[in-house]
């Protein structure tokens, strides 16, 4: 158990934190992120998002009755940005006014990757104990989901009954790869922090089962019944519905200190297929993943897929060692070919989703595919990127985005996102997500700010940016001889 006097020897394992966050030089990007946070205070307090145009707040139906998901998002870009007057009144908030008794439809997978995630991560930042209390409380209320005949859980509960069900869109009653795929890093530190293994084991039985079936061509399809355990249908994307199933698998083998053997085998064995049948070169050159439909390939690429350059950097050192240098390089490609998929634009910045059929590369060709919703993923693939080598390059396209952002999503009272990125009269979508404060601004910051800022020896990134520590045996080996110290 990681007890609070763990906390203090544990910041001793990754000592120069609070001097990189001191010596960041990425003003632009607290005041970016001031700004989005003083907005959200003034029009939308205690509310889920805010709305900019309108000035008011969102609650929508993701979270099931669940409030305040741009301030839990925000605790730790606050808190490592140093901003702490605007940090003390988040955590103010989650003391007197997060109330986890609640009644509703909420997403399993929004839930954990934002509230237990960015709970967890604000703990580890700080070691104060109300944000590990309400990480483990919610976490408790998430376990119902997983009460099906498999052990895969449904998309959606009832944070106060338990029931769960499957979303209504989901092929015939499928649970998401992406969601069910997306629990390991916070449910592993869930059973660190309560001492409790319920949760690894949850996470360790849908290993097994999607361990023991049939993967067509070695591919994940993105819909499984979680009563009989069988792909529904055999659609594979690394964009939406798919993506951060891949990423917790390579994750999960860095958060374990590469003591993940099982998790480090299934990334890789999926990587060479992906490679095999998804990985594409366009007619001017440019890399990209499409995705498979049962055998036929769909030439397109959603911005959600953009995350994987990161990913396959990131993983580029613990493959076979005759595979570095082509890891780097495929990551850097797929980088590149998003880059182009904002330079492509009006606006520099990106589509929902770009093709590459049809004489289109890296362009949106359907008007439901111009828009932009202050999506991380480019710019998290660029932070790793300039972590993993240094080439500038991936700084100035930071900078692009930066200009781009200030230029047409930056309104009078906070950012929205954009409805099409080809016209220069932008038409704005009312809406300032929250993940544009966990996310797109934290890996901005970070891109920017010294490598021993949350360095990646030491820290992985969940989906929603939130830093999850590294566990490693030693320090808690550590921790036990500083317990038996500390009772004696």
């Amino acid at each position: 158990m990681l007890t609070r006097a763990f906390f203090f020897f544990f910041s001793s394992c990754v000592s120069k934190f609070a001097a990189a966050m001191i010596a960041a030089s990425a003003v632009p990007f607290q005041q970016m992120m001031k700004f989005a946070w003083d907005n959200y205070k003034r029009y939308a307090w205690g509310k889920n998002e805010l709305r900019p145009l309108t000035r008011n707040g969102h609650i929508g139906n993701m979270f099931g009755g669940l409030r305040g998901a741009s301030i839990i998002d925000s605790l730790d870009t606050l808190y490592i940005m140093g901003l702490m007057e605007e940090y003390n009144d988040a955590k103010e908030w989650v003391q007197t006014s997060l109330d986890l008794n609640s009644n509703g439809e909420a997403s399993l997978f929004e839930v954990n990757i934002r509230y237990v995630g960015g709970l967890l991560s604000a703990y580890y930042l700080t070691g104060e104990e109300l944000f590990k209390n309400k990480a483990m409380e919610l976490g408790e209320k998430l376990l119902p989901a997983f009460n099906t005949p498999t052990g895969i859980p449904r998309g959606v509960i009832n944070l106060g009954s338990g029931t769960s069900w499957s979303w209504g869109w989901a092929s015939a009653g499928s649970s998401i790869l992406a969601e069910f795929g997306t629990l390991h890093l916070e449910f592993v530190h869930l059973t660190e922090l309560s001492n409790n293994p319920i949760y690894t084991e949850k996470v360790m039985n849908i290993r097994k089962l999607l361990n023991k079936i049939e993967k067509p061509h070695g591919l994940y399809p993105n819909f499984l019944s979680p009563v009989s355990g069988n792909w529904v249908q055999h659609h594979v994307s690394i964009g939406g519905l798919g993506d951060s199933f891949y990423e917790y698998l390579i994750k999960s083998y860095l958060m374990s200190d590469k003591t993940d053997d099982d998790a480090k085998r299934m990334y890789y064995g999926a990587l060479e297929a992906i490679e095999a049948n998804l990985v594409q070169k366009s007619p001017g050159g440019l890399t990209y993943m499409a995705e498979w439909r049962g055998g036929i390939l769909d030439h397109k690429m959603g911005h959600l897929a953009c995350f994987s350059g990161g990913m396959i950097g990131i993983g580029a050192d613990d493959g076979a060692p005759e595979k570095r240098q082509h890891y780097l390089d495929l990551a850097a490609e797929i980088t590149h070919t998003c880059h182009e998929s904002y330079t492509r634009s009006a606006t520099k910045l990106g589509p929902e989703a770009f093709r590459f059929d049809g004489g289109a590369e890296a362009t949106a060709t359907r008007l439901s595919d111009r828009y932009y919703i202050l999506r991380p993923e480019v710019i998290e693939s660029y932070m790793y990127m300039w972590r993993l080598t240094h080439d500038p390059k991936y700084r100035e396209w930071g900078w692009e985005a930066v200009e781009a952002l200030e230029q047409h999503c930056r309104v009078e009272s906070g950012f929205s996102g954009i409805r099409d990125v080809y016209t220069m009269t932008v038409s704005h979508d009312n809406m300032q997500q929250s993940f544009f404060l966990s996310e797109t601004l934290k890996y901005l910051y970070l891109l920017f700010s010294d490598d021993d800022l949350l360095p990646l020896e030491d820290w992985v990134f969940n989906t929603e940016a939130h830093p999850l520590p590294i566990i490693r045996k030693s320090c808690l080996q550590d921790e036990t001889t500083q317990d038996k110290t500390v009772s004696k």
